[in-house]
Formats: C-alpha cells, structure tokens, sequence
C-alpha cells in the first residue's frame, strides 16, 4: 500500500526501549544465529506467512532490517526483544526474539504490530510486554491514530496476546492468506489511541 506524504522530519521512535523485563533494540548484524534458532523452526513459523528459514533466509531478513533501519522516511520497524536478566555472571542477554511495527496507511495513522518468540519464551508474557511497549511508543511517538493486528484463527495464543493488549476482534476472514501451502482464515484486531492504556 502506498503512503501518503509526510513532514520533512520523519516521525521515529525512540530506542531502545525498556520494560520491567524485556530490552526492545535495534537488530544488528551479530543477532544471525538468534534470529535463525526461531525462525528455522516449524513450530514457530506455521502460522506465519514466511518460513521455516534457511539459514540464508535468516540473514537476508536481518539485511532487510538493517536496509530498513536506514530508511529516512521508515515504514518499518523490526525490533529484537532481549530478555534483560541473565542467569549467570557474565552471560550474554538472550535475545527472546522479535516485535515488528508497519506503517500501513500514514494518511490515517495506521500501522500493524506483530510478535515471535522462540518456543524457550512462550507463555511467559513476552510477547504482551513487548507489543505494549512498541504500541505505547508508536501512539506517542509516532501520533498513530489505529493499530491493527492479524493472525490465524488456529493460533488462540497469539488471539489472547490481542486481547490482552486491549484490541478488539473487529473481523473474521475465510481463506485470506495463503500460508505455508494453503489457503487460511484469520481474525483481524485492533485498537485506538484513546483505547488504550499507557
């Protein structure tokens, strides 16, 4: 979908950003063998549109989030999730996996947020954390009007994510996406500035 014209300066969103938990950056270069022990996995990705990756598939999505990070007028935001604590000295801090936010309509100040997360980190409340923090920060930094979010119909844990940031179910699609071989249905979400909770 094409965008609108912006203002000279483009809007951004200040990162990193923090939660109680999580550390939300920028990728770089040396996340390659995080992003692939996600990405390359079945379970991960079979209700996504992309995947499982190659290891050459991994790297060209972290090109493509380097190209993006350099954009002057940037539509999207792919971001890694870090898991700030880390179990002994010395440790590097784990990177969880990643929060995606797209500029999709600027004349409406409407974009689309999307979460993974490695099998190791379900279920423990990362992907809400993470998805809270990049929508409070496209709301404020960004003066977003509407954010939307899809998924399968099967995928009920990503469903609960939605419901758990405060978006609404606003539609029920048959045989919208075609995924990994086949035709599926997705439900569609969203919410609005006022609607939601900083």
């Amino acid at each position: 979908m094409r965008l609108g014209k912006r203002a000279a300066a483009a809007p951004s969103i200040a990162l990193p950003l923090e939660t109680p938990r999580l550390l939300i950056r920028e990728f770089t270069a040396g996340d390659i063998e995080a992003v692939h022990a996600y990405s390359s996995l079945p379970e991960v990705t079979q209700f996504l549109i992309w995947g499982p990756n190659s290891l050459e598939q991994s790297k060209q999505s972290i090109l493509a989030f380097l190209d993006d990070q350099k954009e002057k007028q940037r539509n999207n935001f792919d971001l890694a999730v870090v898991l700030k604590q880390v179990r002994k000295r010395g440790e590097k801090r784990r990177l969880a996996g990643a929060v995606g936010l797209k500029l999709v309509d600027w004349d409406n100040r409407t974009a689309e947020i999307g979460y993974v997360l490695h099998p190791d980190y379900w279920g423990a409340g990362y992907a809400a954390e993470a998805a809270h923090a990049v929508m409070a920060a496209a709301f404020h930094d960004l003066g977003l009007q509407r954010i939307v979010a899809s998924c399968d119909q099967r995928n009920k844990a990503s469903a609960r994510v939605m419901e758990k940031l405060g978006m609404r179910r606003e539609g029920a699609f048959r045989r919208s996406k075609y995924i990994q071989g086949a035709w599926r249905d997705e439900y569609l979400y969203a919410i609005l500035a006022e609607e939601f909770a900083l």
